[in-house]
């Protein structure tokens, strides 16, 4: 470790190679321990893995902004792989519009709607696949029950919806570094996924009775253009799985590893919501945010320039001991008020509410049907830039 000119620490650590992600606790611990802010020689960015700041940073939202991107890339300064999110990377004013109308497609009340029929699915795709006594903890539940109850939502056509994780994939691999094999592979997997992007954005491909449709009648009321409207269907199709069913796949995970929760799950399902809190503190499924410096700053004693790139570690500060007692234990009894996993302010996850309540319904399900669980083997990581989780999870249950 060394020190650049600002005083500030510089790590030579690279969070996003392969090792990083097949281990990734040392890594941020690094950066969150090394000082406030570091400086990251392997990219040219700043980081912080310190709660306070990371929470400072997403509520100064006119100093730290998301319009250059929320990846490595700025994207001010360089081409972007895809059109700009009209959720994620747009700045106040434009952000209100369009996240005012997301909030409203997503409010509670509407979650609270959709509820009755997501727990029902829950607990047929839990009976279908735990009769089975060994299966795969990710793809038979952690993927398979969102991809049966989100796409039918939010109105998207049956055919195509193979392609939603291969384009996710590279949605978040695009988020870091794009210069080596994982985004040169998603990229490559990708290719037939973003045609269908494409196609099921536009109005007449989706179901106009459910969510998607709200987008579109707003065009036609004027609150919006029809482009903004696909866009923000976009949404659903690049950012609206793969955390969600991370998420349950590392519920799941840490439920075999922590007997004492899992009894305490077993015994009373209603603590479902509880469960998923703790997962998303200890093990969260989306670890960085970027933001650009859009005028020259202090932070953490630090003097940052505009146009430069600061990633916040999400994962690192939901485990910084200045916040959390024992951060490392998954502890379903602490009050994990605060947690970084979805972001604060404006820019906090418009799904959060959504992904909530899918793991909710799933782990009650799972809670409900089974009596012991056993991961029988080491679960396959998922090397993802900004993704974190697993691929494979074989499981072994028996049932009440």
């Amino acid at each position: 470790m060394t020190t650049v000119a600002s005083g500030a620490p510089t790590l030579d650590v690279d969070p996003f190679s392969v090792p990083s992600l097949q281990d990734p606790h040392p890594v941020e611990d690094a950066i969150r321990e090394a000082g406030p802010i570091v400086w990251l020689e392997s990219h040219g960015i700043w980081a912080t893995g310190r709660a306070d700041l990371v929470q400072e940073i997403f509520l100064d939202q006119g100093t730290f902004i998301s319009s250059h991107g929320t990846g490595l890339t700025n994207t001010a300064l360089e081409a972007n792989w895809r059109k700009p999110s009209v959720i994620l990377e747009q700045d106040q004013p434009q952000h209100t519009a369009t996240r005012k109308l997301m909030n409203s497609v997503l409010s509670l009340k509407v979650v609270k709607q959709l509820k009755e029929d997501f727990q029902a699915e829950a607990f047929a795709v839990v009976d279908e696949v735990c009769a089975q006594g060994e299966f795969d903890a990710v793809t038979d539940l952690a993927e398979a029950y969102p991809l049966r109850v989100l796409p039918d939502a939010v109105g998207l056509a049956p055919e195509g919806r193979q392609y939603l994780l291969k384009y996710a994939n590279l949605n978040f691999q695009a988020m870091g570094p794009r210069d080596d094999a994982l985004y040169e592979e998603a990229m490559i997997q990708a290719a037939e996924a973003t045609e269908y992007v494409e196609w099921q954005m536009r109005r007449e491909n989706l179901d106009q009775t459910k969510l998607a449709g709200k987008f579109f009648t707003a065009a036609d009321e004027g609150a919006i253009t029809e482009e903004t409207a696909g866009l923000l269907v976009r949404t659903f199709l690049s950012a609206g799985l793969d955390t969600t069913m991370l998420g349950i796949g590392n519920a799941l995970l840490a439920l075999s590893r922590t007997p004492d929760a899992w009894s305490a799950l077993r015994e009373n399902p209603s603590l479902a919501r509880t469960v998923f809190e703790e997962t998303l503190r200890c093990h969260a499924p989306s670890p960085y945010i970027g933001r650009t410096v859009g005028t020259r700053t202090e932070l953490g004693g630090v003097v940052l320039e505009p146009e430069q790139k600061i990633i916040t570690c999400l994962s690192a500060a939901n485990r910084d001991p200045r916040r959390w007692p024992d951060p490392e234990a998954f502890d379903i009894t602490r009050d994990v008020r605060g947690h970084a996993a979805f972001g604060y302010g404006i820019h906090a996850c418009v799904g959060q509410m959504m992904a909530r309540m899918e793991a909710e319904c799933l782990l009650t399900a799972f809670a409900t049907r089974v009596d012991s669980l056993e991961v029988t083997s080491e679960p396959v990581r998922k090397l993802n830039h900004w993704l974190r989780g697993y691929t494979s999870m074989p499981m072994r249950v028996t049932l009440k």
